[in-house]
């Protein structure tokens, strides 16, 4: 509930704004979020995937997609009918260097999510910073703890976090926004991993 007056603080979101798919291709699309929360645009692009399902696979760039939230709730929506999905969205500039600096990306994280014959995906969603930006909205953390996570690997989490905001930037082209793929399995490899981690807790796992 601490996002809904954070919410209003964003310029530019329209209340009765619809998102539009503006591209339609077999292995391609774009979409307008047109002023709507990003929600509600990666929402209509999870509805239009399930309802459509790509062939063998496609990518889906959002332009103007922002907030989008827990990624891994996307993924797994799309996982739980049957897709493998991949998802990535940026934000405003928030991690620095691990060295120091300006802030040069944003947490942008990644989710991926592996649907199952058992009904239960496997979901890995990992923001690129030690916290993140919702916590610092809940007050449970403050602006300087976001950083990099690793500790003295944070160059790593850095890196990647570099990398999924040129991915981003080179395919949306301006502002904020998010890039999906998803993807028919070719194979099943959730039930043997569940067997082979025996009780381990998985990504994704309640």
């Amino acid at each position: 509930m601490a996002r809904v007056d954070w919410l209003e603080t964003l310029d530019g979101l329209q209340p009765t704004a619809e998102p539009e798919c503006v591209v339609a291709e077999a292995c391609f699309e774009r979409w307008e979020g047109c002023g709507a929360l990003g929600y509600l645009t990666l929402a209509a692009i999870c509805d239009g995937q399930l309802d459509d399902p790509p062939e063998a696979a496609r990518l889906i760039v959002a332009h103007e997609c922002f907030p989008t939230g827990m990624l891994g709730y996307w993924a797994r929506r799309l996982a739980t009918g049957g897709l493998l999905a991949v998802l990535t969205a940026t934000s405003p500039p928030r991690l620095g260097h691990p060295e120091g600096g300006s802030k040069l990306a944003g947490t942008n994280p990644l989710a991926i999510a592996i649907p199952s014959s058992d009904g239960r995906p496997v979901v890995s969603d990992v923001s690129m910073g030690r916290v993140t930006y919702g916590e610092v909205i809940a007050g449970a953390a403050s602006e300087d703890d976001l950083v990099p996570f690793g500790g003295e690997h944070a160059h790593k989490a850095f890196a990647l976090a570099v990398g999924l905001q040129l991915l981003v930037d080179a395919l949306v082209v301006d502002g904020y926004g998010a890039v999906l793929l998803v993807a028919q399995p070719a194979a099943d490899p959730v039930p043997a991993l569940r067997e082979r981690a025996a009780g381990v807790r998985l990504p994704g796992d309640a």
